[in-house]
């Protein structure tokens, strides 16, 4: 049976572990941190994404932990006008044949190593530090900072954007500060007035700067990213605490919703990173490893679909090695399929940054005007099905 080591446990990882298992082949997960878990945050859930989900048996156990939000919603910064809405709800799901969600990360990570659980008891190995692999003609040897080390038949490196697996593929790749600066914070719904708990996904856009606020579970907690222009950056890290005040100033002026859901978040619990940007390179493959998620498209999340790039990935990989036998051929058949979808969303998530930061309301209103945000999606990124899309 082939065997395929996977460098990372967070959602790219597991979702790739779950759908190999299911598709027979055996998989071994190496995660650096003595747990598995993710960050507090939100991640929303489109159809793509989800139809990979359904197929992993986790739709409903997702629903019941998140929210259905009924719209996608662009919004002025200050006086929070509907400039263009995505509708969602029971017309997106009727539309997509699944439901488009907004959960807690972690949410999501406990049902795929659940998932992944259910599949081989025994699939994950923690407080496995990665440092480097050896490929040959017969297999790849993956080696541990404890000296230890694990042979398989592939390699995929799902480790992130500091990932081992696609520094030794690629080597060192342009990294460049985009001028942005990106703020984090939850917020529990009961500390906010009813009229101010969103039940939309709201993109505000404004002058210099954007937020993103969505609920992310039912029994009450608001997300909340905002990214503000920076001449210098700090770190790039979704753990780098920063003052409460800081992130009041930011935004000054903004619509009072907004406003609330600041000032009622844990002052010790605001967090801001460096946004930097990595242009989509041409291969992420070699003749027994790969990449999948951030370590081989990593992406600005101004799409919402840095995490179901990732999920895509894990699918696709599945499909791919059981569709050619050959190792070399089945990871050239999934980076072909891949880099062109890919690069698409990470160069317009890339665009959607300088729209949202237009300089007067004026010209937010008139870019608006010219795109139909809900054709474009809904035409090619929320259509396709990585279980079923022709692999070429």
């Amino acid at each position: 049976m082939t065997k395929i080591l996977i460098v990372g446990g967070g959602i790219g990882g597991m979702t790739a572990a779950a759908c190999l298992l299911r598709a027979g082949f055996d998989v071994a997960v190496f995660e650096q941190a003595g747990e598995l878990g993710e960050v507090g945050a939100g991640i929303q859930l489109s159809a793509n994404p989800m139809r990979v989900l359904r197929h992993l048996g986790l739709v409903d156990s997702l629903a019941q932990r998140g929210v259905r939000p009924h719209a996608y919603q662009f919004k002025m910064f200050d006086t929070a006008e509907i400039l263009q809405e995505i509708p969602l709800g029971d017309g997106y799901e009727a539309r997509h044949g699944v439901p488009y969600l907004s959960v807690h990360r972690a949410d999501l990570l406990e049902a795929l190593v659940g998932a992944v659980a259910a599949l081989k008891i025994d699939a994950v190995t923690l407080n496995a530090t990665a440092t480097r692999y050896a490929e040959d003609a017969d297999g790849v040897t993956l080696h541990f900072a404890d000296g230890g080390e694990a042979r398989g038949d592939i390699l995929i490196g799902a480790d992130g954007i500091k990932s081992m697996v696609r520094s030794t593929i690629l080597g060192e790749t342009p990294v460049h500060y985009t001028g942005d600066q990106s703020w984090r914070i939850l917020v529990p719904a009961g500390r906010l007035q009813p009229g101010q708990r969103p039940d939309t996904v709201n993109i505000c856009v404004g002058p210099g700067k954007h937020g993103v606020v969505y609920p992310i579970r039912r029994d009450g907690l608001v997300n909340m990213v905002g990214c503000v222009e920076y001449e210098t950056w700090d770190d790039e890290s979704w753990t780098a605490r920063r003052p409460w005040a800081e992130m009041k100033a930011d935004f000054a002026g903004w619509h009072g919703d907004i406003q609330a859901i600041i000032d009622h978040a844990d002052k010790d619990q605001c967090f801001r990173w460096a946004m930097n940007n990595r242009p989509p390179v041409d291969h992420w493959s070699t003749a027994r490893a790969t990449l999948l998620g951030d370590a081989a498209h990593p992406s600005l999340p101004y799409m919402a679909q840095g995490g179901a790039m990732a999920i895509e990935d894990g699918a696709v990989i599945a499909r791919a090695l059981q569709q050619e036998n050959d190792v070399g051929a089945a990871l050239d058949l999934y980076q072909r399929n891949r880099l062109a979808r890919t690069a698409r969303i990470v160069n317009e998530s890339s665009a959607n940054r300088e729209m949202f930061h237009l300089p007067s309301e004026a010209a937010l209103r008139e870019a608006f005007a010219r795109r139909d945000m809900n054709a474009e999606r809904t035409a090619w990124l929320f259509s396709y099905d990585p279980l079923t899309v022709e692999l070429r």
